[in-house]
């Protein structure tokens, strides 16, 4: 069953960029599930984002831009995610817009 959030709009060619705090990442892989483009687990069992080059970004505060196209995803992948741990910011002013930090 997937449930479908609501994305509040921003401002029209705003980029938007995702990063996992893996110290409180479970491993559930919901956000996988929702994004693999953008998501996956590696053999330690935490998430990392990739890079557009589907290359898994392991180093800390690692951030991959967040495609339009895939924007409901990531964000349904943070409002999901049991550990609280994807924070999705605009890239310019790094101001978290979803995610435990968002306001």
């Amino acid at each position: 069953m997937t449930v479908q959030h609501e994305v509040p709009s921003t401002d029209a060619g705003e980029a938007l960029e995702v990063w996992i705090d893996q110290d409180l990442c479970t491993g559930d892989g919901i956000c996988a599930q929702y994004a693999p483009e953008v998501f996956e687990l590696d053999i330690d069992g935490l998430a990392y984002v990739k890079s557009a080059d589907d290359e898994l970004l392991q180093a800390v505060g690692a951030t991959t831009p967040v495609p339009l196209t895939l924007l409901q995803d990531v964000v349904d992948s943070a409002k999901e995610c049991p550990g609280d741990c994807i924070h999705v910011r605009r890239a310019a002013d790094k101001v978290e817009v979803y995610g435990p930090d968002a306001e």
